[in-house]
């Protein structure tokens, strides 16, 4: 049973890393269906350059009547060469009221005896007030060994319009405590302040509570977004700022995107990370470039196309420009009647320094054209008029 909880983990985590580096290539791999469409299927196939642990998932999406079902089946290759259950997740949302949304996600895995179990459940209720203020509790309980549920965390987010100009999001994350029940853990605030037709600054402060309980400032995250409707450009800056010995905030971070888009519809989004702690130097009180994540989206003829390179500082030579440790590709082919293939390549650097595969991951989407039912009462036939 272990044995399998671990690959579980091993696989959720191999997902995180992927949405992680390919953030492009991930929106992509959604593969959303045009909006009119109500219900869509896709299949996956990963696999690894050493054949070790591959996986294929299937997915289903439904929508009718306020209601949205998405149902996610995986399979890893066992011992005997056969694909076997391994993972479903399953998520229903409810349009409760007009200004009310349930969610609902079970997540299922499989004990040492293949048998289905509930791994954990998240529930997330989001409320639209009246004065446009928003509400989302999200609420995460895993089985005990006994199988009743028991809440591990919450988190509460408060959206509210401070004034025309400014909206702030206060958020309070609770984890299980050591006494039982629910603690404060992390308090956010997030404020973003519009100074223009297309500018916005923005403002996040973090704290954790001390030993005594009390609330201490942890990390603050600031700076501009500048959109050019004109120019196709949007560009954002973001410093990092936190408490050094002294308990003086000071700026460890600092990180600048550039999003652009040509007259051909390329789209080009540059991220350009520096840091006062570089791998193998020591730390400084001076900001080093020390990673460039560099992403390029073209299409054409029916082929969207995504390319992600990353690069950063080799750790053994510190003092050396960047290299690139990282190429993500992923390719989305349309088919007839709404069918999408999908192709995404994961390369990284080897121990030779050369960029070998780590993954390669298929996928297939049908979208199901919406299917409209007439429900009405059928009409009485009226008898012909007399002659």
């Amino acid at each position: 049973m272990k044995s399998n909880y671990f690959l579980l983990i091993v696989f959720l985590v191999s997902l995180s890393f992927s949405a992680l580096t390919q953030p492009c290539a991930h929106a992509q791999a959604q593969g959303s269906p045009d909006a009119s469409s109500q219900s869509w299927t896709a299949t996956t196939q990963q696999q690894l350059p050493s054949n070790d642990n591959p996986t294929r998932t299937s997915e289903t999406h439904t929508e009718s009547g306020g209601r949205t079902i998405d149902n996610q089946h995986t399979e890893n290759m066992g011992m005997d060469g056969h694909y076997e259950p391994y993972l479903d997740v399953q998520k229903e949302s409810v349009k409760v009221d007009a200004n009310t949304t349930r969610t609902i996600e079970r997540t299922f895995g499989r004990d040492s005896d293949g048998r289905k179990t509930l791994v954990q459940v998240t529930e997330v209720e989001s409320r639209t007030l009246p004065g446009g203020e928003v509400k989302v509790v999200r609420t995460t309980s895993d089985p005990d060994a006994n199988g009743a549920l028991q809440t591990v965390q919450r988190e509460v987010l408060d959206t509210r319009q401070i004034s025309p100009n400014v909206q702030e999001t206060k958020t309070t994350l609770l984890t299980a405590s050591a006494n039982g029940g629910l603690t404060p853990s992390v308090q956010t605030t997030d404020r973003e302040t519009k100074t223009g037709d297309h500018n916005v600054e923005f403002h996040k402060s973090t704290s954790l509570p001390d030993s005594n309980g009390n609330w201490q400032l942890s990390e603050v995250r600031e700076g501009t977004v500048k959109d050019d409707g004109k120019d196709r450009t949007r560009t954002k800056e973001e410093r990092v700022l936190r408490p050094g010995t002294d308990g003086n905030l000071s700026v460890v971070e600092r990180t600048i995107s550039k999003e652009s888009e040509n007259a051909a519809g390329e789209k080009r989004e540059t991220v350009a990370t520096y840091s006062t702690n570089l791998p193998g130097t020591p730390i400084d009180d001076s900001l080093h470039l020390n990673q460039e994540v560099t992403t390029v989206h073209r299409k054409a003829d029916g082929v969207q196309t995504t390319q992600t390179l990353v690069e950063q500082r080799n750790p053994a030579e510190p003092s050396g420009s960047l290299r690139v440790t990282q190429e993500a590709i992923d390719i989305v082919r349309s088919g007839t009647s709404g069918t999408t293939r999908e192709t995404q390549t994961l390369q990284s650097l080897d121990s030779n320094g050369e960029l070998g595969v780590v993954s390669v991951d298929t996928r297939k989407q049908d979208n199901s054209p919406a299917v409209h039912i007439d429900i009405a009462p059928a009409k009485t036939p009226q008898p012909a008029p007399a002659h």
